[in-house]
C-alpha cells in the first residue's frame, strides 16, 4: 500500500458561505470598487473633457444652422471644423451631440430628407427645455406628416402641444387638427382647433381658426 493510501483522508469541513467563498467575495468586492472608480472617472473626467471639446467645436456649425445655403456646411463641416454629423457621432453622451441631433433633424426636414430627420430627432433626449423638447416633438410630427404617416404625426403634435409654451402650443394644435382631418377624425380636429380658440385667443393661429372649426364640424357624424 502506498504512502498516499496510508494517509488519513480528512473530511471536508463545511463552514459558512463567507468562509467557503471569502476569496471570491474579496475578488468581487475589489472589482466593484474598481468599477465605481472607473465610473467616477468616466463621469467627472472623460465625459466632462469630451463635453468641453465638443462644445468648443460646435459653434462653427451652429453659425450655419439657420442658413439654407450653408446647410451642407453645418452638416458636414468645413475648414477643419467638424459638422453636426461628426459631433453627434463622435461626442455622443454630451449636450452638444444631443443638440446636434436636434439641429440635424431640422436641417434634414428643410432639405426634404424626412427619414433622416426622423432618425436624428429620435436620437435627441429630452432635457426639460420648454423650447427644445417640444420643438423636437413638433419636428417629428412634421416629418411624419410629410411622409403621410398621419397617425404618428398626430401623436407627436399632441405631445408637442402639451409640452409647448403659449407661443408655440397653438401652432402644434392647429397642425394636430389638420392631421386629424386627414385621419377622418373630425371630432379630434374640432377639439384641437377649439383649444386654439379658447386657450390661446391672442395667438396668430386663433385669428382664422373659426373657419377650420366650421369645416371640421361639418364632417362630424
Amino acid at each position: 500500500m502506498s504512502t498516499t493510501d496510508n494517509q488519513t483522508i480528512q473530511p471536508t469541513k463545511k463552514g459558512s458561505f463567507l468562509q467557503e467563498n471569502n476569496k471570491s467575495l474579496l475578488f468581487i468586492a475589489g472589482a466593484v470598487v474598481l468599477l465605481v472608480l472607473i465610473y467616477l472617472w468616466y463621469q467627472g473626467v472623460y465625459l466632462k473633457g469630451r463635453a468641453e471639446e465638443a462644445a468648443s467645436k460646435m459653434y462653427k456649425a451652429e453659425q450655419s444652422v439657420g442658413v439654407d445655403s450653408l446647410s451642407n456646411r453645418a452638416v458636414k463641416g468645413e475648414g477643419g471644423y467638424p459638422g453636426l454629423e461628426q459631433i453627434a457621432k463622435e461626442y455622443d453622451n454630451t449636450k452638444s451631440a444631443n443638440l446636434a441631433n436636434l439641429y440635424l433633424g431640422g436641417i434634414y426636414l428643410r432639405k426634404g430628407e424626412y427619414k433622416q430627420a426622423i432618425e436624428s430627432l429620435n436620437k435627441y433626449s429630452a432635457t426639460g427645455s420648454p423650447v427644445a423638447d417640444p420643438l423636437a416633438l413638433g419636428l417629428l410630427g412634421d416629418a411624419y406628416s410629410e411622409l403621410k404617416d398621419y397617425k404618428q404625426a398626430s401623436t407627436y403634435y399632441k405631445k408637442a402641444a402639451d409640452k409647448a409654451s403659449k407661443f408655440t402650443s397653438p401652432m402644434f394644435l392647429k397642425k394636430l387638427g389638420l392631421v386629424n382631418e386627414n385621419l377622418k377624425d373630425f371630432k379630434g380636429a374640432v377639439d384641437a382647433y377649439t383649444k386654439v380658440k379658447t386657450q390661446y385667443p391672442e395667438s396668430a393661429e386663433a385669428q382664422l381658426i373659426d373657419a377650420y372649426i366650421a369645416r371640421a364640424q361639418e364632417q362630424v357624424k
